[in-house]
């Protein structure tokens, strides 16, 4: 986030006390029930795998049974990994500017587009990436709540849960605005900056992105994507993108 980042440990993250200490400590205690819950779908899955082999006479049918009931187990392990491993973020074990920095350069690396980590203005708030392309320019930040917190727009109007939005909003559009400034001064290109803020965890609408407030939510798979939906509007050129990347590397400092 502007000003800071949520992915410097602080001690409460990793006390007692904190949401994802007792959201680890009932994962953990839940481990034997996740595990009866599977014996009983894969045997679910062994009788339905045999009964369907019996009626379209597939032999042996109790090779297919075992089949789809070790299918029903491991898709119900995966699921049930993939959920905890999406709170990776939340919890402090993974960090998001490097997931999301990954993604950008893996896709948009090859189509002209340049991706800068951590630069903040001096004195100023700081972002997680600066994205120059063919399409225009970008800010992308990261941020995670918790797994109950449901991301919405009501009325033009930010929402986590019940909480109003904007504070989270408004210093990442300025953060914008600052940096597109900065840069058309010092290069003498026009540059407006969209403001990004992928969501590592917590509940987007489906679709998997809300905007409002003039910020953009949305997972960390679809910045990219969104990114390169404007590439089909040519906005800068390769020259200009040179300018900008290297103007944006000599007077943002590293964060």
């Amino acid at each position: 986030m502007p000003g800071g980042s949520i992915y410097v440990q602080q001690d409460a993250k990793f006390t007692g006390s904190s949401p994802q200490w007792y959201y680890e400590k009932f994962w953990r205690e839940a481990a034997k029930g996740r595990q009866r819950s599977r014996a009983v779908k894969a045997v679910i899955g062994l009788a339905a795998g045999i009964g369907l082999a019996v009626r379209f006479d597939l032999e042996p049918a109790l090779l297919y049974g075992l089949l789809l009931g070790a299918g029903v187990a491991a898709a119900d392990w995966w699921l049930c990994w993939r959920s905890f491993r999406a709170t990776a973020v939340w919890r402090g074990r993974r960090r998001g500017e490097v997931i999301t920095g990954r993604m950008l350069r893996r896709s948009l690396g090859r189509r002209g587009y340049r991706v800068l980590d951590g630069r903040a203005i001096r004195g100023q708030a700081s972002i997680d990436h600066l994205v120059i392309g063919p399409g225009g320019v970008w800010i992308v930040d990261n941020e995670s709540w918790s797994p109950d917190t449901e991301i919405a727009t009501y009325g033009g109007r930010l929402f986590f849960g019940e909480k109003y939005g904007t504070s989270v909003a408004k210093p990442l559009v300025d953060t914008g605005a600052a940096f597109a400034e900065m840069l058309t001064r010092e290069t003498g290109v026009q540059v407006t900056i969209t403001p990004l803020l992928a969501v590592h965890c917590g509940m987007l609408p489906r679709g998997g992105s809300v905007t409002a407030e003039g910020l953009t939510l949305l997972k960390p798979r679809l910045a990219a994507r969104r990114i390169r939906a404007a590439s089909h509007t040519t906005v800068l050129s390769g020259e200009q993108i040179e300018v900008l990347a290297r103007t944006a590397a000599r007077e943002l400092q590293r964060a």
